[in-house]
């Protein structure tokens, strides 16, 4: 554990029956979608219609912030359609990016042997949650999977968590909910879940983020000890 990955309260287990955790930025390297959307998209968005790589860029960037925040922005099937663009296939091509982040397993199984319940609960459309699922195999280290467009709602909107919790009961106050979205960890924050947990570093490939505004780790290994301490005390 490294005590300079967080700057306030690590989870208290004792507290905790169930984590409900993010995918992309938190399980998931955050690296395949930002090169997906930023770089290969682009990519073939330009040469699809006839533009330079820049103009391509600009323009895919000004559609994305458009429905940013919302189901669309999430929504393989709109992007098929906006862009013109297969993307199911263009993410099928360039899977091998996908990746677990370090220590995820480990924890994952960790949480499974002290008895709480783990659940995916993700923005991605089930097209990419079922992709990154068969390359990860990491649903079977999970005892829900939920895609926000089975919600019918982003996790940025204050709707969507009623609904999750209609879907998947749980006790806001007894649920630890990890993310690397400021801005859902804040949605998460006014529904009323007691803890909360941000990821620092989600992109490999970019440098870590300071965040002050909620407890931040870089890993799992933060928090891991923390949960092997409480097992062995509670697991005679």
């Amino acid at each position: 554990m490294h005590a300079t990955d967080t700057d306030k309260r690590l989870p208290d287990w004792a507290g905790i029956d169930t984590v409900l955790l993010d995918m992309d930025g938190t399980l998931l390297d955050l690296h395949f979608d930002n090169h997906f959307w930023l770089e290969f998209v682009p990519a073939r968005y330009a040469a699809r219609h006839g533009l330079g790589l820049e103009e391509a860029k600009a323009e895919c960037l000004r559609r994305y912030e458009r429905v940013a925040g919302t189901l669309d922005w999430y929504c393989i099937d709109h992007w098929t359609e906006e862009l013109g663009l297969d993307i199911a296939l263009l993410k099928a091509e360039v899977d091998h990016l996908i990746a677990v982040l370090p220590h995820v397993t480990e924890f994952l199984d960790l949480l499974g042997r002290a008895g709480k319940r783990r659940v995916l609960v993700t923005n991605a459309h089930q097209k990419s949650l079922a992709l990154k699922m068969d390359r990860t195999r990491l649903h079977h280290r999970l005892d829900a999977l939920v895609s926000s467009h089975e919600i019918g709602l982003a996790k940025e909107h204050p709707g969507f968590w009623p609904r999750l919790r209609e879907r998947e009961p749980f006790d806001p106050a007894r649920t630890l909910f990890v993310d690397d979205s400021l801005s859902v960890l804040r949605a998460a924050r006014d529904y009323g879940i007691a803890w909360l947990l941000a990821i620092r570093h989600p992109d490999r490939s970019q440098p870590a983020r300071e965040i002050d505004e909620f407890p931040a780790v870089i890993d799992f290994d933060a928090v891991i000890p923390g949960l092997e301490a409480w097992l062995a005390e509670s697991r005679p």
